[in-house]
């Protein structure tokens, strides 16, 4: 499991502070957000109206909700599957550093939505960067002899200890 970066953790935190616009309480970073409130009122303010409804208080399971809503509102707001974290990785505190993954990943992903004026986290994505190329810069290699099919002397891989051989003692 990767470590937690506290760095990132507060950065998290600060973006979120920021995005909402609101002072988030003086807890552990996943205290702050296990309870999904958090994480569904932020999904709202970058894309208005993903998460109908946010369950404040109330079971383990009213709550797992909140955070299933939000992964739900994220998904469809193009944050990739695999950035995703798992229910249990925040709430039985799995995989913290999944969470900061994930929550960077929807950072990055707002930078693709051009109605998102709000705070930036992480780096900014690259743009596209198209280039065009003549059939002549295309052709050029051919005339290079490619170094993977160049020269060696003969020289083989035999004798390398790989799949297959006897080991020489």
């Amino acid at each position: 499991m990767p470590a937690r970066n506290k760095e990132q953790e507060a950065e998290v935190l600060q973006w979120i502070e920021d995005v909402l616009g609101e002072k988030l309480p003086p807890q552990p970073y996943e205290d702050v957000l296990r309870d999904g409130v958090v994480l569904c009122k932020l999904i709202n303010k970058i894309a208005p109206n993903s998460v109908k409804k946010i369950q404040p208080k109330g079971t383990n399971f009213q709550l797992m909700e909140n955070v299933q809503r939000f992964q739900d509102a994220i998904r469809k707001y193009g944050v990739p599957d695999e950035e995703i974290f798992q229910t249990a990785d925040l709430f039985e505190r799995r995989n913290i550093p999944q969470v900061t993954l994930c929550l960077y990943a929807l950072g990055r992903i707002t930078q693709k939505h051009p109605e998102y004026t709000g705070p930036r986290l992480g780096p900014k994505m690259a743009e596209e960067h198209k280039r065009e190329f003549t059939e002549e810069q295309l052709r050029a290699h051919e005339a290079h002899l490619n170094l993977q099919m160049g020269y060696n002397k003969g020289a083989s891989q035999a004798g390398l200890g790989s799949f297959g051989n006897t080991r020489h003692m």
